[in-house]
């Protein structure tokens, strides 16, 4: 047996704790099986950072939100090289499957 024990959570303690949130279509929908689970995980991140656009009043010409998502962001927040890096968001751009994404030079916006 192991020593490990697991605490019980006490009044308000588990909303500390913030989620990224991952569309469930993008797990069970046989159309998304040729996207790999990082480039899911980063679609997350983008989601996430959408949120943020819509505080910030960030609307392009027809009142859509955007994000702007620099290579290096995504370098950063998936603790990966530049190579992973453009291979992720090129995956997400290039199968056109989602097609929610549109890139605008060296960048991705998220166009949900």
């Amino acid at each position: 047996m192991s020593d490990l024990q697991f605490n019980y959570y006490y009044g308000r303690e588990p909303d500390q704790y913030q989620f990224y949130r991952i569309p469930k279509l993008l797990i069970t929908d046989a159309r998304f099986k040729v996207i790999s689970s990082d480039a899911k995980l980063l679609y997350g991140l983008m989601l996430d950072r959408m949120s943020l656009s819509m505080k910030n009043g960030w609307l392009d010409d027809e009142e859509r939100v955007y994000i702007i998502y620099t290579i290096e962001s995504v370098c950063e927040d998936m603790n990966c090289s530049r190579g992973k890096a453009i291979k992720l968001m090129a995956e997400l751009d290039e199968k056109k499957v989602l097609d929610l994404l549109k890139r605008r030079g060296a960048d991705l916006v998220n166009r949900m």
